[in-house]
């Protein structure tokens, strides 16, 4: 037996807190009857009901890692029939990605059934480094490089501090490329923080998500963690499961 929210939040539908909110909404049955108690217990054979939909429950696990191209949407669904990143992947899951990469970004993208672990590698208190590098307009300097380091004010708020450093510069293109870790998953962040120093992105990539790395995959190309990643990983989050 376990918690309702916590076997929604399993399953991949939301995190715990939206299960949580749509409890006390009236929004969930169980065996046909509205749960409004937080603290309710249902077992495997249970009938868990979201908004009219019956939920469903993923018992083999997957976990794969993704080289997102430019011009894919990372979604499950499309309304304007973009590619999405589950497009690119052949499984009969039912998977989904974690966290986000804009349309225009490429780069290491998870995608997984396993709702616990999307969970926490989200949760911003366990500081899954990501490792960025970024194509812009014009030569940054040390000055720009120790602001991004400190932590510059997106969106009203000061991003945490990160690491950053150039590793090159095309006095021909004008055009600087800088390496930028940063442990936070804010809405398009990596672009704002370089527009909060007077820069504009021309290109993105997402090269590292803690260990895991692009090594061996091509744009488009994917693979299946392995049992050993998988566990590390858990081993990474585990305070927050």
């Amino acid at each position: 037996m376990e918690r309702l929210q916590k076997v929604i939040a399993n399953s991949g539908y939301t995190s715990r807190r939206k299960a949580e909110e749509l409890i006390q909404k009236g929004k969930v049955k169980v065996n046909g009857n509205v749960i409004y108690e937080l603290g309710t217990k249902v077992s495997n054979t249970d009938e868990i009901e979201i908004d009219g939909n019956v939920l469903q429950k993923e018992e083999q696990k997957v976990y794969f890692l993704l080289y997102k191209p430019r011009g894919v949407v990372t979604t499950t669904n499309d309304d304007k029939q973009r590619k999405t990143v589950v497009d690119l992947i052949d499984t009969q899951m039912r998977i989904y990605p974690i966290g986000r990469l804009d349309y225009d970004t490429t780069g290491i993208l998870l995608l997984t059934n396993d709702g616990v672990l999307a969970n926490a590698l989200m949760h911003p208190k366990n500081q899954i480094d990501k490792v960025y590098i970024a194509k812009v307009k014009g030569l940054i300097g040390k000055e720009q490089i120790r602001a991004l380091q400190m932590g510059v004010v997106i969106d009203g708020k000061s991003t945490s501090k990160a690491k950053a450093r150039i590793k090159k510069y095309d006095k021909k293109t004008d055009t600087s490329i800088v390496e930028l870790t940063i442990h936070e998953g804010r809405n398009h962040q990596v672009k704002k923080m370089f527009e909060a120093i007077g820069y504009t992105v021309l290109k993105l990539k997402r090269e590292q998500i803690s260990f895991l790395n692009l090594v061996g995959l091509k744009s488009g190309e994917y693979r299946m963690l392995s049992p050993k990643e998988v566990k590390k990983l858990y081993y990474e989050v585990s305070k927050e499961i």
